[in-house]
C-alpha cells in the first residue's frame, strides 16, 4: 500500500501564519491590560473608599452624631425651639382656660347685679374685678360739680385702658411662636446649605463622586431641613389657635366693660351713687 505524501510547504506556511497571529493577539492583550490597569486600580480604590467612608448608621441619631459642628448647632437650636413651642402651648392653654372661666363667671354675676356696689361685693378677683376697681376709682375722683356725661366718658376710657392691659398680659409669650414659625424653615435651610457644602468639600478632597463621600453631607442636610419644618409648622398652627382664643377673650372683656359702664350709668342717672364734694378752703 502506498501513501500519498502532501507537500510540507503548505503546512509550513500555515504554521508560520498561525504563529504570527498568536503573537499579534498577545500584543493586543498586553495593550488592553495596560489600558485597563488604571481603571481597575481606580475601581479598587473607589471600592476601598466606599468601604471606609460609607456611613453604617443612617438613623436620625446616627446622622446627628456624624454631622458637622455647625449643623449640630442648628439641629440643637431647632430642637430647643420645638421644646419652647410645647412649653408655651401648655402654659398658655392652662392660662387661657382659667382666664376665660373666670371672666365667664364674672359676667354671669354682673348680669344679676343691680348696682355697682352689688357687683363689687360679688366679683372679688380676676380681670373683671380690676375693671370694677377702675370704675370705682374714677368715681372717687369725681365731684358733684362735674358733668355726669363726662364722668361716664372718663370711666369708659379707664375701662378701655384696663382692658387693653389685660389683653397684653394674656398675649404675653405668644410672640415667640410667631418668631419660631417665621425663622424655623430658614434656620433649617442654613443647615441644609452647610451640609451640602460639606459634601462638595468631600468630593473635592477625595477626587471622586462616590456615594460614600456624598451620603453623609446629604443625610445631615436633609435632617436639618426636617427639623426646621418640625419646629416651624406646629409653632404657626399653635400661634393661630392662640390668636383666635385671645380674640375671643378680648371680646369677653369688652362685654364686661360694657356691663360695668351700664351699671355706672344707671347708678349715676338714678342718684344711687353720690359723688364726693370738693374740699373747700379753710378761709371759707
Amino acid at each position: 500500500m502506498q501513501f500519498r505524501r502532501f507537500p510540507r510547504r503548505r503546512f509550513g506556511s500555515t504554521g508560520r501564519a498561525a504563529g504570527a497571529a498568536g503573537r499579534a493577539a498577545a500584543v493586543v492583550m498586553l495593550c488592553l491590560i495596560g489600558t485597563m490597569a488604571p481603571a481597575l486600580a481606580q475601581g479598587s480604590e473607589s471600592a476601598a473608599v466606599a468601604t471606609a467612608l460609607l456611613p453604617r448608621d443612617l438613623s436620625p441619631w446616627g446622622m446627628f452624631m456624624q454631622a458637622d459642628i455647625i449643623v449640630k448647632a442648628v439641629m440643637i437650636g431647632l430642637a430647643f425651639a420645638t421644646l419652647v413651642t410645647c412649653t408655651v402651648c401648655l402654659s398658655k392653654t392652662i392660662e387661657l382656660l382659667g382666664a376665660r372661666r373666670n371672666v365667664g363667671r364674672a359676667l354671669r354675676e354682673l348680669a344679676v347685679a343691680r348696682s355697682v356696689a352689688d357687683a363689687v361685693r360679688t366679683v372679688r378677683e380676676g380681670p373683671v374685678a380690676r375693671l370694677l376697681e377702675g370704675a370705682v376709682a374714677e368715681l372717687d375722683l369725681s365731684t358733684d360739680q362735674m358733668d355726669r356725661d363726662g364722668i361716664k366718658a372718663r370711666i369708659t376710657s379707664r375701662l378701655q385702658q384696663i382692658e387693653a392691659a389685660a389683653s397684653r398680659r394674656i398675649a404675653f409669650g405668644t410672640g415667640v411662636l410667631a418668631t419660631i414659625g417665621a425663622t424655623g424653615p430658614f434656620v433649617g435651610l442654613f443647615g441644609t446649605v452647610w451640609g451640602i457644602m460639606n459634601s462638595f468639600i468631600g468630593i473635592s478632597k477625595s477626587q471622586t463622586t462616590n456615594l460614600a463621600v456624598v451620603a453623609p453631607g446629604i443625610a445631615e442636610a436633609l435632617l436639618a431641613t426636617a427639623l426646621g419644618l418640625v419646629a416651624a409648622i406646629p409653632a404657626v398652627v399653635i400661634y393661630n389657635m392662640f390668636a383666635r382664643q385671645i380674640g375671643s377673650y378680648r371680646a369677653l372683656l369688652g362685654d364686661g366693660s360694657s356691663e360695668i359702664a351700664r351699671l355706672v350709668g344707671r347708678d349715676l342717672d338714678g342718684g344711687a351713687i353720690a359723688v364726693r364734694r370738693p374740699h373747700l378752703a379753710a378761709a371759707e
